[in-house]
């Protein structure tokens, strides 16, 4: 009996370098509330949020071919060495929760950036201010010196400052949202690839499931998480509430994604069995 292929590979690596880039990207995306009620931009602003909310989650399908060859590879070890089933699964399942602890660590990485996003979003709005153009402003990105100023920003919290963010004028109900749509969002695509191997006589329709799963998560954030934290956005900028209940909103929403997308992990395998059985039944009733 042939034994197991090897763990890592760059595959893997390249999968888990694009998850973690693109969550610290999203989470960054939060730091556009605090610049619109700095600037008084608040349109601006949120237009420059959904532009990177949008593009993080586009080119997050982007790995999705690289999961798919690893998948491939795993199939293919199955379908020569069926002795192997059950250790083979264990194994893509543990290559599948790499690839989601990734994220999270990019998620992490994304909060502790949050002064430097911040800043850079300032200097986006003032440079839309200038140029009239997003993709005029977007390419002040290429600029080494944007860079350099924003490098100056980076600051890590320290537990003074941790303890100015408050709960109190915050809705339960947003922090909760975030929680459950930031881990599901975080599985969506990595489960579906897992129900395909769990579930070979169904692996493509499994795999069709992966955009449905993220676009119940994309809507679900659309009717929870975005209109009340923009409503709160608003009110900081009318003068209704201070700015320092903006900063406790996205300090909160950075951490609950953190709690999301390590909660994922105790839904990965559930959710991953959870698609298989429904690709099933639709190929019943079909």
């Amino acid at each position: 009996m042939s034994a197991l292929p090897a763990f890592w590979s760059w595959q893997l690596a390249l999968a888990m370098a694009l998850n973690a880039f693109l969550q610290c990207v999203q989470i960054g995306a939060y730091a556009a509330r605090i610049a619109g009620v700095q600037t008084g931009r608040v349109g601006t602003s949120i237009s420059l949020f959904n532009l990177f909310v949008t593009a993080s989650r586009f080119a997050n399908m982007f790995y999705a071919p690289i999961l798919g060859s690893i998948g491939d590879q795993a199939a293919k070890m199955l379908e020569h060495n069926p002795g192997l089933t059950n250790l083979e699964i264990a194994q893509f399942g543990w290559q599948m929760r790499t690839i989601v602890f990734a994220g999270s660590f990019g998620t992490i990485v994304g909060a502790l950036l949050l002064p430097a996003f911040v800043y850079l979003f300032v200097r986006g709005v003032a440079s839309f201010e200038r140029s009239g153009s997003i993709p005029s402003a977007l390419l002040r990105l290429f600029d080494p010196r944007v860079w350099l100023d924003v490098v100056r920003q980076v600051r890590f919290p320290s537990p003074a400052l941790l303890g100015q963010f408050s709960l109190a004028h915050l809705p339960t109900k947003l922090l909760v949202g975030n929680v459950v749509v930031t881990g599901v969002y975080a599985i969506g695509v990595v489960a579906s690839y897992y129900a395909s191997l769990i579930q070979p006589e169904v692996a493509r329709t499994a795999l069709s499931a992966s955009g449905l799963v993220n676009g119940i998560a994309t809507i679900s954030f659309a009717l929870i998480v975005d209109p009340t934290s923009a409503f709160l956005v608003d009110q900081a900028a009318k003068g209704e509430r201070p700015v320092e209940h903006v900063r406790s909103m996205v300090f909160y929403l950075a951490l609950t994604a953190i709690v999301g997308t390590l909660l994922s992990q105790l839904i990965l395998y559930p959710a991953a069995i959870l698609i298989g059985d429904a690709a099933k039944i639709i190929n019943v009733v079909h």
